[in-house]
C-alpha cells in the first residue's frame, strides 16, 4: 500500500469532522486539518482524533486546499471536504493502488450529493465527478476561491465519495450566500468589470442549462430545485461583484466573514 496524506480544510465543522477523519484514516497514514480559525470545537476534536492541525485564515477554497497539501509528508494527497466520506468500495480500491509505480498524476471519483437524507441526482448533480487523489509534486488545486478544482486529466475511478452537501434546504441557501461571495471576490480579483446585464443573462442561462440541457425538467421537483438554486447562485455572484464596484470596496473587508 502506497502512503497517502489526507487533507481537510475546516471552519466550524465540529459536527462532521470526526467522521471525515475516520474515513480518511482507512486509506491514509496521516491526516492534516488546515483550520480557518474555528470558534467551535473543530480543532480540539481533530487533535483528539490524531490529526495534525494547522491554522490559517481562510484564503479561498483553492489556495487553502493547496496550502493544506504543503503540510503533507507524502507526495500523494487525498483531499476531502469535512462533509465528505469514502464509500467502502472506494476504500478497498484506494488501498489496492500501487501509487509508487503509477504513471497517472491524479484520480477522480464519482460523488453522491445529499440534501439532508435525500440523494439529489437531478440536473447533473450526479455523477458529479471530482478529482481528489493526486500527486502534489505534479499537480495541485487552482487558485479559485470558490469550488476550486485540480486541472488535470485524471484517471477515472467509478467508485463513490458520499457528500452530505446540505443538511437542509435552509443550509443550501446559506451556502449559496457564502459561495456566491467567494465567487464575486474571485471575479473582482480577475478584473471582471461591473455589468447590469450579466447578472440577468448569466443567471437565465444557468437556469436554462440545468432545466433543459441537463434534463432537470424531466426530473421532477429535484430538477427544478437544482435549476432554481443554480440560477440564484449565479445571479447573486454577479450582483455582489457589482456591489464591490459600487462601493469601491476591498473584497476582503466588504463582506462579513463566515461564522
Amino acid at each position: 500500500m502506497s502512503k497517502i496524506s489526507g487533507t481537510i480544510i475546516t471552519l466550524n465543522n465540529e459536527e462532521v469532522i470526526e467522521d471525515c477523519i475516520i474515513s480518511l484514516k482507512l486509506v491514509c497514514d496521516e491526516v492534516i486539518v488546515l483550520d480557518s480559525l474555528s470558534t467551535d470545537n473543530t480543532t480540539e476534536i481533530a487533535k483528539k482524533m490524531g490529526a495534525r492541525v494547522f491554522l490559517q485564515d481562510f484564503l479561498g477554497d483553492g489556495p487553502q486546499k493547496k496550502m493544506a497539501s504543503e503540510y503533507a509528508k507524502n507526495n500523494w494527497v487525498l483531499s476531502l471536504d469535512s462533509d465528505e466520506r469514502l464509500e467502502p468500495d472506494l476504500i478497498a480500491h484506494i488501498n489496492a493502488l500501487d501509487l509508487d509505480s503509477e504513471t497517472d498524476e491524479a484520480y477522480s471519483f464519482k460523488r453522491r450529493n445529499f440534501c439532508g437524507p435525500k440523494w439529489i441526482k437531478a440536473a447533473s448533480f450526479y455523477p458529479d465527478r471530482v478529482t481528489r487523489l493526486y500527486n502534489k509534486k505534479k499537480v495541485n488545486y487552482n487558485s479559485s476561491t470558490s469550488h476550486a478544482f485540480i486541472d488535470v486529466k485524471a484517471k477515472k475511478i467509478n467508485y463513490h465519495i458520499i457528500h452530505y452537501t446540505y443538511t437542509s434546504y435552509t443550509d443550501w441557501i446559506n451556502k449559496i450566500n457564502f459561495y456566491s461571495t467567494q465567487s464575486a471576490k474571485t471575479l473582482h480579483t480577475q478584473g471582471v468589470k461591473k455589468s447590469n446585464i450579466r447578472p440577468i443573462t448569466h443567471s437565465l442561462f444557468a437556469f436554462f442549462k440545468k432545466l433543459i440541457i441537463k434534463g432537470g425538467i424531466f426530473q421532477g421537483i429535484d430538477g427544478f430545485t437544482v435549476a432554481l438554486t443554480t440560477m440564484f447562485n449565479t445571479y447573486m455572484k454577479y450582483v455582489k461583484l457589482n456591489e464591490l464596484y459600487d462601493n469601491k470596496a476591498d473584497p476582503e473587508k466588504h463582506f462579513p466573514k463566515a461564522k
